[in-house]
């Protein structure tokens, strides 16, 4: 089956690197991530990667026991950088080429986030992964994702998630009731506070009309469903509201 779009935004959460341990990397996790996106890569689809790093530390949690919250972000992202190198290796090593840019300056380890380099990066075939957030405290790796998917111009911001399967009319852990939706708009999102991701990033994408995907990326396979175009998840454009 044909890729749906030709350039598209994966944001992958800190944790998605961490598999069953409590923290941290594990590397078998990395290599089955890498191969996901390896045969994205062969559907001749550009490939960015916003990774986050909560694995590793968080910030908000931190600056809310006391540290200083910029200080807390800052150490944040460069926790990101870490987890965005393990993920380059892991890709190199399923012989996928791969650039990490970090928009915090650390020459010896990443490139230095350029746009117009990102972009060439691609069109040549490479995947780029895009760490350190965007390089300001205060915001989240969510904000930084709906970013770069603008600076980049991705066809679709694909919202990898690591244990729900979309987007729910409410908690479906709490309420059994709960239902997802098929597609929803930016605005009704909105307003029913159902944290696709964070608000500022949501109005964000609402206002330059990004499309969202919001998928569970656990099953094997998800993510090239997702850039086919296959029903997983929930799309979150400008259109009305779809129940499943």
């Amino acid at each position: 089956m044909a890729a749906k779009y030709g350039r598209v935004l994966l944001k992958l959460s800190g944790e998605a690197m961490m598999g069953d341990a409590p923290y941290g990397i594990d590397p078998t996790v990395a290599k089955r991530l890498a191969r996901q996106v390896r045969r994205v890569v062969e559907l001749e689809v550009q490939v960015a990667v916003v990774i986050g790093g909560g694995n590793i530390w968080r910030g908000l949690a931190a600056s809310s026991k006391g540290m200083d919250r910029a200080t807390a972000d800052y150490m944040g992202m460069v926790a990101t950088v870490l987890n965005g190198v393990a993920l380059q290796d892991a890709l190199e090593q399923a012989q996928v080429h791969t650039r990490v840019m970090t928009a915090i300056e650390m020459r010896e380890v990443a490139e230095p986030y350029i746009r117009r380099r990102a972009i060439r990066h691609m069109e040549k075939g490479r995947v780029v992964i895009l760490a350190a957030g965007t390089g300001n405290p205060f915001f989240t790796t969510d904000t930084a994702a709906a970013l770069r998917a603008l600076e980049l111009d991705a066809d679709v911001l694909l919202m990898a998630k690591n244990q729900v399967d979309g987007v729910y009319s409410d908690d479906p852990n709490v309420n059994l009731g709960a239902r997802r939706y098929g597609q929803i708009s930016h605005q009704e999102a909105l307003e029913r506070n159902l944290r696709v991701m964070d608000a500022s990033a949501l109005a964000l994408c609402r206002d330059n009309d990004l499309p969202i995907l919001v998928f569970n990326m656990a099953q094997e396979g998800a993510i090239e469903a997702a850039v086919q175009g296959e029903p997983v998840g929930t799309l979150v454009t400008a259109a009305a509201a779809r129940v499943d």
